[in-house]
């Protein structure tokens, strides 16, 4: 979270203790001018070049684990 709030900082993005994570990587898209949906997709996203891809996405193991 800290290098998150890191590169919120860096681009300008106020950064308040109350932030929630999700809430704050989206602000950090939408301030590099991409999509700002971390966090809302369920299978599929075609953001390939989204620093946060692999993070948002559920893993395949825990699909199975479903």
């Amino acid at each position: 979270m800290n290098e998150i709030k890191m590169k919120a900082k860096a681009l300008g993005i106020k950064v308040m203790a109350t932030t929630r994570k999700a809430d704050l990587i989206r602000k950090i898209q939408r301030a590099e001018g991409n999509f700002d949906c971390f966090g809302t997709a369920t299978e599929y996203c075609d953001q390939w070049d989204c620093f946060y891809r692999e993070e948002c996405l559920p893993s395949p193991k825990s699909k199975r684990n479903k």
